[in-house]
């Protein structure tokens, strides 16, 4: 399976020219839905299918993965997520909807963020699955305790080198992010699993663009905003693994900065939540929505 059931699918235009593969289904009040690493739009599945109940369901695929287009990163602003919540915002409104909730989760929280700050009367509602801000991320690693997000340094090094470094051995990386973080292995078909290494291999470039944007771009315009003192002008809640015990963060405190109107949840789900534990994902994405 590589498409969500009963949804339809087209491309469409994003920013710069870019087009994104989309799923939409339903009717009601639109909520869009942003994926993470290294996953695709169909890690929303069974929450999607859940929603287009009552609302009007928005799956895209990010710029840079899956079946969306992934251009060359010629400048620091191709895989800025400032870009890329552009692409949603377009993507979203050539469906005819100039105003939604947004949910993300790990990378699609961070576009998620981005189109809040920089589009609160597009952005309704804001939903963050398992992630912090792009500058809080940086902020609570420290030392040996920072090798959870390996990753993040490597792919956050000039063009060229991680490129090929990841490419020499691209289904062993991804896998290792996909077994990592669903150690018992009950989370993903054997099909979607294949899904989605297949997707991932064939999006190095773009996927570590997305994550350099991240350790560049995207920090400099999180830094203006705090500087700015601007925040999520909508109600805003998080819902996250309980990383911050092991790290020494409190991720209540850290998204309460961001966010005047903000309720946190903790949940002993993984990371991959949404596919974990879709009924608890679809509860929070409703009780967002409601306030």
């Amino acid at each position: 399976m590589t498409t969500i059931p009963g949804f339809a699918y087209d491309r469409l235009p994003g920013a710069d020219g870019v087009e994104l593969n989309v799923a939409h289904a339903g009717e009601g009040p639109p909520v869009v839905l942003l994926h993470g690493f290294p996953q695709t739009h169909l890690m929303w599945s069974a929450v999607a299918r859940d929603l287009a109940r009552d609302h009007t369901v928005i799956a895209p695929d990010l710029r840079g993965y899956g079946d969306s287009d992934k251009p060359e990163e010629t400048a620091p602003d191709t895989y800025a997520k400032r870009t890329m919540a552009n692409d949603v915002i377009a993507a979203a409104a050539r469906l005819g909807h100039d105003r939604f909730a947004l949910i993300g989760h790990d990378r699609g929280a961070l576009v998620a963020v981005r189109a809040g700050l920089d589009h609160p009367e597009i952005v309704s509602h804001l939903g963050i699955l398992d992630v912090l801000p792009t500058l809080d991320t940086w902020d609570v690693l420290h030392g040996a305790d920072a090798k959870v997000a390996w990753h993040l340094y490597l792919m956050a090094q000039p063009k060229g080198l991680p490129e090929k470094m990841i490419a020499a051995v691209a289904e062993e990386f991804f896998a290792s992010f996909l077994d990592a973080w669903d150690p018992a292995g009950t989370t993903f078909s054997a099909e979607v699993r294949e899904h989605y290494l297949r997707a991932s291999v064939n999006a190095v470039p773009s996927i570590v663009a997305d994550y350099r944007a991240t350790a560049g771009i995207d920090l400099d315009t999180d830094r203006a905003d705090r500087a700015a003192g601007r925040t999520l002008a909508m109600p805003v809640a998080a819902i996250s693994q309980d990383w911050g015990s092991a790290l020494g963060f409190d991720p209540e405190k850290i998204w309460a900065a961001w966010a005047p109107d903000f309720t946190y949840e903790p949940i002993d789900a993984g990371h991959f939540m949404a596919e974990e534990d879709p009924d608890r994902i679809a509860a929070f994405t409703r009780a967002l929505i409601a306030r």
